[in-house]
Parts: C-alpha cells; structure tokens; sequence
C-alpha cells in the first residue's frame, strides 16, 4: 500500500473495545481420516461445533477442506502439556477433494493389507 493509499483510508479510532480475530494454521495429528472427516489430536482446544478450514497433506497432494468439530476431549495432561482429541466432520468437500481422500485412503489400505 502506497503512503497516497494509507492517507485516502484514515482510521477511526475506536472508542471501547472492538473484538476481532485472527485465522493461523495450527500444526495437528491426524489420527484417522475418510470422505466424512478426520480424528484428529492437537496441543490446543477447539471449540465444540466451529466451523475450521482444515489442510491435509495427503502424500504428495494437499486440499483445505470446511471442518466442523463434532466432539472434542481431552485425552492426555503432561506436565507441560494438554493433548485434544477432535473429530472433524467434513462440510461440503468438493470432488476434487472427495476424489484426493479416497485415492490417499485407498492407496494407504493397500500397504495395510497383509
């Protein structure tokens, strides 16, 4: 933004106090996934029924995908440390990312298979 841009939108400054936040990727664990959504465990609580955009790194693939946490627990207290245990429900996934889950599922089955 050019200093001619900053002096056009002049601030208001704000009398009281105005709430806002802010969206930051969070590194997490993902401990089961499938086309309906994801286990997942994280360092930091998330908040029964938020809606998230969730990145998966699917082997070579990464997709975002809208994530809305179904349940969420603590599952283990450290000394340092809290970890969460979250489901994610998936909202309306596109078919491109429909199609990267099931290839990811698919292709991680058929190492399992004895």
């Amino acid at each position: 933004m050019s200093e001619a841009d900053r002096q056009d939108t002049e601030r208001v400054k704000i009398l009281g106090e105005l709430q806002g936040e802010v969206m930051v990727y969070e590194p997490m664990t993902i401990m089961e996934v499938s086309r309906g959504g994801a286990q997942i465990e994280t360092v930091f609580p998330i908040q029964l029924g938020s809606l998230h955009d969730v990145r998966l790194t699917l082997g070579a693939t990464s997709v975002v995908v809208k994530g809305r946490v179904a349940h969420a627990r603590v599952t283990e207290v450290a000394q340092q440390q809290v970890v969460y245990n979250s489901g994610i429900e998936f909202v309306e996934p596109s078919a491109q990312v429909l199609a990267a889950i099931d290839e990811f599922v698919t292709k991680l089955q058929a190492t399992m298979e004895p």
